[in-house]
């Protein structure tokens, strides 16, 4: 996918979903930069304010309009970046997800990787084709 395509990808969520996506990514490339012990306190905190789950296809729509708010980012924004984003903008929509840090094994080679939980279902916005392929060493 080209540059010029990335940037014009359809939009993802709705309005609403959209705002607390640019405040939860801004939230979390500021929270990644300072000790890691203040980001974790940071999502525990987030997960205590999100009073319900999300609901199925809910998360998905998140995630994506985190992916969609990052795209115009000056900054980095990877796996990390994108799935603490989601779990603040769902804290700031009063919803939790499910942080979770870990292994995933899928493609070939086994990589580090940060993924987003809605409860009750597996990793959202992920590739889960074919079986289960994330193993989660932190879940918060």
């Amino acid at each position: 996918m080209s540059l010029v395509r990335a940037h014009r990808a359809p939009r993802a969520g709705t309005l609403v979903e959209r705002c607390a996506a640019r405040l939860g990514l801004a939230g979390a490339v500021v929270l990644l930069r300072l000790p890691f012990r203040w980001t974790v306190r940071a999502a525990r905190v987030a997960r205590y304010f999100g009073r319900g789950g999300v609901e199925p296809g809910r998360g998905e729509e998140l995630v994506a309009a985190v992916r969609y708010v990052g795209r115009r980012w000056p900054v980095r924004i990877a796996c990390m970046e994108t799935s603490l984003g989601a779990v603040l903008a769902a804290a700031i929509l009063r919803r939790h997800l499910t942080w979770c840090l870990g292994a995933r094994f899928v493609p070939p080679p086994v990589e580090y990787h940060a993924w987003v939980e809605a409860p009750g279902q597996g990793p959202v916005g992920e590739y889960t084709a074919g079986g289960r392929h994330h193993h989660a060493a932190l879940s918060i």
